[in-house]
């Protein structure tokens, strides 16, 4: 009996950091029909960003089973299991490696599981690029109608098949609606690990964050933190705002706090980012929420986004009291749905799952639109990057291809990933500033 006949819907969990496993687990429950169970059976694919044990607790998504794996691994599990839905929630990169390696080992069979992917959270970089990497999945999901349009523009744009391109909305979404001020007033900074990128501004942001406290003293002013040192999230973060702030004498009212963002959000007046995703929760709750013009409004910080949202403001207006007005057209285009709607935002990926499933003569073949006819001069290297030839299949001497690893190369790949983890976050920003001398 073919898994996708079982009342219990089986998906697989393929992500590269807590946030993407955070993102891939909850869009697979949100994308399960609403009257079937789900085993969820989440792969963590090993990498520098691979997320730790706290990191895990810290998501709070349950799966039935949670493992880590190469690409070659992974691939070789995904021939011999049998899933109803395969969300890839990884780089632009990493999704094209896997829909390559599952071309490959699902050639000639019928029966396979539906491709997801998608983007965590605001696509304001690399669209073009980052969209092809993922064009070939069975659905590619946008998390509001703009990215919607802009995503089928760019594969129509380069001839590519556009119908995998289906609107939802982010997955993390929810909580209670804001009620009213908290006592004491609350005010929360949503830290990024790699925005801004450098100490200076860092720094800047810190002091302004502290200085407020101190010109508020009954405010509690809150530093949310993505990550503790040594950890890696989604990006690196080589400037920790818990190292910077030892050299400073913040008052007792200013505190750093880790921890879901749904729940310090259940005690948060007043949200403030540079340009993280968290903006887009506080907004769907209807609290006040800020996008910094501090360091100026632009791309590579982010904040470029917000324009025309009605949140850009200064840590000078906010220190003289100003609140925020978002702009409700513009937070309906985002797939923020804070008139209510965010329970049928899913319907659409629903639907387009299951009539996937039903398909007569069963699954058509993945088709990515790099081929190494199309890419010659790019694809192999991305394949390559997770041991991969260009036709999808390990490449000699490819870790672990060809079976599980035993306890001793476990033990040394925790110890080889602790090494290198400590070279990017320790090592590497040392010879960079050795250089700049």
């Amino acid at each position: 009996m073919p898994a996708s006949a079982m009342k219990t819907r089986r998906v697989a969990v393929l992500a590269d950091s807590d946030t993407r496993w955070k993102w891939g687990a909850l869009t697979a429950n949100r994308i399960s029909p609403e009257n079937s169970d789900i085993r969820l059976d989440g792969y963590l694919l090993r990498g520098r960003a691979t997320p730790t044990a706290r990191q895990l607790q810290e998501v709070g998504v349950h799966a039935d089973s949670l493992r880590e794996v190469t690409a070659v691994e992974f691939l070789r599990t995904m021939a011999q299991e049998s899933y109803d839905v395969l969300v890839l929630s990884l780089v632009g990169g990493g999704v094209q490696a896997m829909l390559h390696g599952l071309k490959r080992i699902w050639e000639g069979r019928t029966e396979r599981p539906v491709v997801v992917t998608g983007y965590v959270g605001v696509v304001y970089e690399k669209l073009a690029d980052g969209l092809l990497l993922r064009h070939g999945a069975d659905l590619v999901l946008a998390n509001s109608r703009q990215d919607a349009d802009r995503f089928r523009s760019v594969y129509e744009g380069v001839g590519a098949d556009a119908s995998s391109v289906t609107e939802v909305a982010l997955p993390f979404l929810g909580g209670e609606p804001y009620a009213g001020e908290h006592d004491p007033y609350t005010v929360v900074f949503a830290a990024q690990p790699s925005v801004p990128d450098n100490r200076r501004d860092r720094t800047y942001l810190l002091n302004r964050l502290i200085q407020h406290a101190r010109k508020h003293p009954e405010r509690e002013v809150l530093l949310k933190l993505r990550s503790k040192p040594g950890e890696h999230t989604t990006h690196i973060e080589e400037l920790p705002y818990q190292k910077l702030v030892q050299r400073l004498d913040p008052p007792a009212n200013f505190k750093l706090v880790y921890g879901n963002m749904g729940e310090v959000l259940d005690r948060t007046d007043l949200l403030v980012t540079i340009s993280s995703t968290a903006a887009l929760e506080s907004l769907h709750r209807r609290i006040p929420t800020v996008v910094l013009s501090d360091l100026g409004v632009r791309e590579v910080l982010g904040n470029h986004h917000f324009v025309g949202s009605g949140c850009l403001a200064s840590w000078d207006q906010l220190d003289e009291g100003h609140s925020p007005t978002p702009d409700e057209d513009w937070v309906s285009r985002q797939g923020v749905c804070a008139d209510g709607s965010y329970d049928t935002a899913f319907d659409a990926a629903r639907e387009r799952i299951a009539k996937l499933l039903e398909r007569p003569g069963g699954m058509p073949a993945l088709t990515p639109y790099y081929t190494p006819a199309t890419a010659p001069g790019y694809l192999p290297g991305i394949l390559a990057r997770h041991h991969l030839g260009p036709d999808g299949s390990p490449l000699p001497g490819a870790p672990a291809h060809d079976k599980d690893p035993g306890p001793v190369r476990q033990i040394v790949r925790r110890a080889a990933r602790g090494a290198y983890r400590h070279g990017v976050q320790r090592v590497a920003p040392v010879i960079r500033r050795m250089g700049e001398l």
